[in-house]
C-alpha cells in the first residue's frame, strides 16, 4: 500500500509539472513587468526583476569557460539541483536549464541561487512558474562560490567553451 501511495503522488507531482507540447508560456525575464505586472516588492520598495534580490549586482564573467570550477560545478549540481531540474529545456519539478544563462544576467543566477525565497515573494516571473508547478525551489544553502560554480556549469550547459 505504502509503494502504491508513492507511486501515486510522484505521477501526481510529474504530470502536473509536465511540459506541455502546446505551451506558449514565456518565462524570459521580462514577461511579467510587460504584461504589466508590477516588480514591486511587498514592502514597497523597488526590486530589480533583471538582477534580483541579494547581495550580487554587477558580475563580470570571463568569455571563456572555467573548465575545473564547471567540473565542481556540476558535481554540486548532481547532489543538489538534478532531482528537480533537467539539462534540457524539459521542465521536470523545476523548469530545465538549457538556455538559462541566455535569459537571465549572472546575478540574478547567484542571487536565485543563494537567496531563493525572497526572490520568490518577489519576482513575478518565479510567481509565475511557482503557480504552474507549486513546489518552491528550497533554499540548498550554498555558497558563494558553490553558487559560482553552478553558475559555470550553466554556462558549460548552455555550450560555452
Amino acid at each position: 500500500m505504502y509503494k502504491l501511495s508513492l507511486f501515486i503522488v510522484a505521477l501526481a507531482m510529474l504530470t502536473s509539472c509536465g511540459k506541455k507540447a502546446d505551451s506558449t508560456e514565456d518565462f524570459s525575464p521580462n514577461t511579467a513587468v510587460e504584461q504589466g505586472v508590477a516588480a514591486e516588492a511587498t514592502n514597497g520598495a523597488a526590486y530589480d526583476p533583471k538582477r534580483g534580490e541579494g547581495k550580487f549586482s554587477n558580475m563580470q564573467l570571463d568569455d571563456k569557460l572555467d573548465v575545473a570550477m564547471a567540473e565542481t560545478g556540476e558535481k554540486i549540481s548532481g547532489v543538489k539541483c538534478t532531482s528537480c531540474h533537467k539539462l534540457t529545456d524539459e521542465r521536470l519539478v523545476g523548469p530545465g536549464w538549457k538556455g538559462v544563462t541566455s535569459k537571465h544576467k549572472p546575478e540574478w543566477l547567484m542571487n536565485f541561487i543563494t537567496n531563493p525565497d525572497p526572490m520568490i515573494d518577489k519576482d513575478p516571473q518565479l510567481q509565475s512558474q511557482l503557480e504552474l508547478c507549486l513546489v518552491r525551489m528550497p533554499d540548498q544553502k550554498l555558497n558563494e562560490q558553490e553558487a559560482r560554480e553552478i553558475l559555470e556549469f550553466m554556462r558549460k550547459n548552455d555550450g560555452l567553451n
